[in-house]
């Protein structure tokens, strides 16, 4: 460790240079790491839609329909030429209509109400088009310019597109928001006004290092890419605030700013390194679930937590030495008022907030296993496309699509499924060869334009409507229930269903999962830390207890508001919340128990507290004000729903920390000393 220390501080110039180099190179390999949008693309191989996915993709050149286009006031002649007209339009792959299930060339009023009505109503004509994956963004302009202001345009593939466009902006919005305040934090929790631009300048170092490392994952889905930066910054910013506090400390004994920085260095590794395990194992633990967007968020987060652990001990310490004449130029008085006897106040709701939090617990646990989940991102992101969601649904109703693929071979039973599909309630059409073209043509008399909407080599393909959401109970049982009526003509794994209600149903079975499986490896780990950090067999315990009441709560909150949230912040909560602020029970712990071998706990409790809150309050304010940032620029409802939950959560962890923690250690005073490894609590009999 000195010869470590003494490298860094020598060759401060060299080291800056070198992270600087690295991060410009990084930034040239951030150009070529791309984002992904599709969540569907993170579902597990073995999820059914995810195959019909890619038999759809390999075998058909059409894909399911992902968008609705709506123009009014056309004739039925008028609707078939805008037809191609979309069809020609770059990036679509399929445009169907009316014609495709009746012939338009006969009177309408032959055929079911409800058919004709699902694609033309009041002289409005509705399309259904499948957008190449890809191509959402160019597509939907392509489409909005040729339909104009009589047109409306909505879908999955439209959403997809607000989110491509809106994506990057909310985040240049949220950093705007977000960094005068975490300044403003550093300003007073230093005593220079050139320090926190050190501390930004190490975080920042290592985000941009780590957003152009991506490019060894080859793409990041929209989430990492929105979330990852802000959080890292919130979670790491404590490594740069410890070394420099602890230099400041070191400057006052030590005969030169170099010996200084020395000894914070290798006082303060350690503890950067406990702080940032816990963190790392909460994000490692992310990269267990099936569902693979949660890889692709822990991995992403973990090595930023690696790099910004190694910008703070490298690079922060080269850089501050080699900004020594600006900073003590820059010096102004302590903005922050002292916290030396914060427990005075504290003391008097320790025991009574004990005693509520002891009390909710197990509603708060029941409650939280008990939330609604909302799977999917299909809210309109944009004023524009939320009125022509609306303008479409007010004329022809909800519209979802889904394909049916099963073996191809009878098309005697494929006519007598789709007679039972169109029978299951919320299904408003069924399109198929045989119910179209008709079971008694050959497929092989007609042309390949006619028959390849319907027949791969292998599979058939029927088209199912219906009029529910894309998600909820009613949308679930509504595939389970044509999930069954194909189960009566084709044997379980010989068929498979596609379409956005199809894959967030496939991914409702794959969270509930994840969840368990996720927050037992976070807390096992975590678990495992406390262990060695305290060796006690009892620490652990009420550290996991104080953190995880405040997940509890947190996550009961919208299930006695009846409110549903988004699965992915409930997954990504769990985990972040205990490995990003466990560290704070950590801190007062570890004073806590130094102080307790000088004296009774309640004294002991007093100082530590007074001695950790300004620094447990700096890092839950950064971490908090983060996560509400990402909850009230975002407009993506994965990304809003995590920053409210994380800003929320962090604010009750800090709750738990300050106000319950000191009390749980009082009243367990004596069984911390019997269960922890040497020790060494003082006593009044010990030292007379």
């Amino acid at each position: 460790m000195e010869r470590y220390a003494d490298f860094i501080i020598k060759r401060r110039k060299l080291v800056v240079a070198v992270f600087i180099a690295l991060a410009v190179f990084c930034v040239v390999m951030l150009l070529g790491v791309k984002v992904n949008y599709n969540m569907v693309d993170y579902l597990p191989r073995t999820a059914q839609s995810t195959t019909a996915v890619e038999i759809m993709t390999g075998e058909f050149t059409q894909t399911v329909p992902n968008a609705s286009v709506m123009v009014r006031d056309l004739s039925i002649v008028e609707a078939l030429a805008y037809k191609e007209k979309l069809a020609a339009v770059n990036g679509v792959g399929e445009v169907l209509w009316l014609d495709d299930m009746v012939d338009v060339n006969s009177p309408l009023i032959i055929y079911d109400a409800d058919t004709v009505e699902g694609f033309y109503k009041g002289g409005n004509a509705l399309f259904s088009v499948s957008i190449q994956d890809g191509y959402e963004a160019g597509a939907v302009n392509g489409i909005r310019a040729l339909v104009g202001e009589r047109g409306a345009v909505s879908g999955e593939a439209v959403d997809g597109a607000s989110m491509q466009d809106t994506t990057i902006s909310e985040v240049l919005r949220a950093a705007i928001i977000l960094l005068p305040a975490i300044l403003l934090i550093l300003v007073f929790s230093t005593t220079s006004w050139i320090e926190p631009l050190l501390f930004l300048a190490a975080i920042g170092v290592s985000i941009i290092m780590n957003m152009g490392t991506n490019l060894i994952f080859g793409e990041i889905s929209f989430v990492t890419n929105a979330v990852g930066p802000i959080l890292q910054l919130a979670v790491s910013l404590d490594y740069a605030i410890f070394l420099l506090h602890s230099f400041a400390g070191f400057r006052e004994r030590c005969g030169s700013a170099e010996d200084a920085m020395k000894q914070a260095i290798k006082k303060s590794v350690r503890t950067v390194a406990a702080s940032a395990v816990t963190t790392l194992f909460g994000f490692i633990a992310l990269a267990f679930m099936d569902f693979g967007i949660g890889a692709d968020l822990g991995l992403t987060l973990a090595k930023g937590i690696l790099l910004s652990f190694v910008s703070c001990m490298v690079f922060l310490p080269a850089l501050t030495v080699c900004a020594l004449r600006a900073i003590d130029k820059s010096r102004h008085r302590d903005l922050m008022p002292g916290f030396k006897n914060v427990n005075r106040v504290f003391s008097r709701i320790a025991i009574p907030a004990m005693t509520v939090v002891v009390l909710l617990a197990l509603p708060a646990f029941l409650g939280q296993a008990r939330v609604d989940f909302l799977y999917g991102n299909s809210e309109a992101t944009t004023e524009r496309g939320a009125r022509d969601a609306r303008a479409i649904e007010d004329e022809f109703g909800k519209t979802n699509v889904m394909a049916i693929l099963v073996p191809r071979g009878d098309v005697v039973k494929e006519y007598a499924l789709s007679r039972a599909l169109e029978g299951v309630n919320h299904v408003t059409g069924v399109m198929s060869y045989a119910n179209t073209v008709g079971a008694v043509i050959p497929p092989g008399f007609l042309e390949e334009d006619i028959t390849g909407q319907f027949y791969s080599a292998h599979y058939a393909r029927i088209i199912v409507y219906t009029d529910t959401e894309y998600e909820g109970d009613l949308a679930f049982s509504t595939v389970e229930a044509i999930d069954g009526a194909v189960a009566r003509y084709y044997a379980p794994g010989t068929f498979y269903a596609a379409g956005q209600s199809a894959n967030l149903y496939d991914m409702k079975n794959v969270v509930a999962k994840d969840n368990t499986r996720v927050n037992l490896i976070a807390i096992v780990s975590i678990f495992m830390v406390l262990i060695v950090t305290f060796i006690s067999a009892t620490l652990p315990f009420v550290l996991l207890f104080t953190i995880e009441a405040g997940i509890w709560i947190n996550l009961s909150i919208p299930y006695f508001m009846g409110e549903p949230i988004n699965f992915l912040g409930y997954l990504v909560i769990n985990t972040v919340q205990l490995g990003a602020t466990v560290d704070y029970a950590i801190l007062l712990t570890s004073y806590y128990m130094d102080n307790r071998r000088q004296m009774p706990a309640k004294e002991a409790v007093h100082r530590s507290l007074g001695e950790t809150f300004k620094s447990i309050l700096m890092s839950a304010a950064t971490l908090s004000i983060a996560g509400f940032t990402l909850g009230l620029t975002s407009s993506n409802p994965s990304v809003s729903s995590l920053g409210l939950l994380l800003g929320r959560g962090t604010i009750l962890s800090f709750i738990m920390v300050v106000c319950m923690l000191p009390a749980l250690l009082r009243v367990l005073d004596k069984p911390i000393r019997v269960t922890t490894y040497k020790a060494g609590f003082f006593s009044k009999s010990k030292r007379s």
